[in-house]
């Protein structure tokens, strides 16, 4: 049985959130950026994270960065403009999660929560496991088998099971604990892991073996990004959150918003266009003439996106130009770049199957029967290109005009 309780007020606490890692599993994207910094709803996974550590009441912030950290450090700053203070932990060596505390130990000073930078965690799930002493967050999947599980007793935690090839319950350990600040004392007994890892699930069975108790506290709101096409996932998750509809920018007459949008400042939408929310379109874009937004699309600021040009439950970071006689379906596509006119993303398989893609050199199933392609920073292609369903195509590659792109594509290549 997993235990609740009623909330209490936070009085003081501390949140650690783990954000050094590079993201593997995430390339081509995390070629030029942390995992964390990758957009949802043009906000950074981290920066959703930080936003309902605050609502929950935590406020005082420690980020273990690592890979590219400066790219986090620029954007948060002293986290004064989110509401936080952040205090910044460098783990120059990725050794594992309780490695990765044991950077931050020197800057933790009360009870704290720690959580993955790279999941996003409801506000009212965050202050449901601060009114712990200590907690496993758990989650429960459909596939535990992919997931350290959980096995509970009265409550409760009293093993973590990584990957069993038969899983004790589907509930599954969701990277979000709760710790008092002398469990600190545990991470120099945290033995080597078989993967070569210190790892926080064997710190927290070596407390367990010394009498400390772990609740078992479920979570509701959780989303985990282990993929690029995750973070679909996670975009449509966050724009259903949207209530209203919010223009910020010019509207010109001829255009159609239906269902909810925020439409930034500096941004133009001109005659002709047609938008089905819920929609997220960032500061100082060009929309149109004649094209269509459908739902599910993430537009971040100083994009162009131009006459007869469709883009259907996609994320386009910033900077990025798709102006000609496009269309771009089911895909992400990176920072600064540049679509020739006539080029297409295909969506879907012709046997209509699930789309497979690339990861870490595998092919592996999306588990989407409607998958585009994966498009990393400052790509440019040619006229009437052609980019079929699953590809991965690496930064600054050039792609020649008329050429069909298909697999992965390496960074810096030049596809003919």
């Amino acid at each position: 049985m997993i235990k609740f309780c009623v909330i209490k007020e936070l009085i003081s606490l501390q949140a650690v959130i783990l954000a050094a890692g590079e993201g593997t599993r995430m390339r081509p994207l995390t070629y030029t950026r942390p995992k964390v910094m990758l957009p949802i709803a043009n906000k950074p996974i981290l920066e959703h994270l930080i936003e309902n550590l605050a609502k929950a009441g935590i406020k005082d912030i420690v980020l273990v960065v690592g890979y590219k950290d400066e790219t986090i450090r620029s954007h948060f700053g002293d986290g004064d403009k989110f509401g936080v203070k952040i205090h910044y932990v460098t783990q120059r060596k990725q050794l594992g999660t309780a490695h990765a505390l044991k950077s931050a130990a020197h800057v933790i000073d009360v009870d704290f929560i720690m959580l993955n930078g790279d999941n996003i965690v409801g506000c009212e799930d965050i202050k449901k496991i601060a009114a712990y002493d200590c907690v496993v967050g758990v989650r429960e999947v459909d596939r535990p088998q992919d997931f350290g599980v959980v096995r509970i007793e009265n409550g409760k935690v009293v093993d973590i099971i990584e990957k069993p090839e038969v899983p004790p319950s589907n509930l599954i350990n969701a990277g979000v604990y709760k710790f008092k600040e002398d469990f600190l004392e545990f991470l120099d007994k945290t033995p080597l892991s078989k993967r070569g890892e210190y790892e926080i699930t064997d710190t927290i069975l070596l407390a367990i073996k010394e009498g400390f108790e772990f609740e078992a506290v479920k979570i509701n709101e959780w989303i985990d990004i282990g993929y690029p096409w995750d973070l679909l996932r996670a975009n449509e998750f966050m724009l259903e959150k949207l209530s209203e509809t919010v223009i910020e920018g010019e509207v010109e007459q001829g255009v159609h918003i239906k269902g909810n949008a925020i439409i930034g400042e500096g941004t133009i939408v001109r005659s002709g266009s047609y938008i089905i929310g819920p929609v997220i379109i960032g500061r100082n874009c060009i929309l149109g003439p004649n094209c269509f937004i459908r739902p599910y699309t993430s537009i971040g600021d100083n994009c162009h996106i131009g006459a007869f040009v469709e883009v259907k439950n996609s994320i386009i970071m910033r900077n990025t130009n798709v102006p000609h006689l496009n269309y771009v379906g089911d895909s992400i596509i990176g920072e600064n770049c540049n679509l020739g006119a006539g080029t297409k993303i295909a969506n879907l398989r012709l046997d209509y199957r699930e789309v497979k893609a690339t990861a870490k050199k595998n092919k592996i199933s999306t588990g989407r029967r409607k998958f585009g392609a994966v498009i990393a920073d400052n790509v440019k292609t040619g006229i009437n290109v052609s980019i079929n369903v699953g590809a991965m195509i690496g930064n600054d590659v050039f792609i020649a005009p008329g050429a069909v792109v298909d697999g992965y594509i390496e960074p810096y290549s030049f596809v003919r």
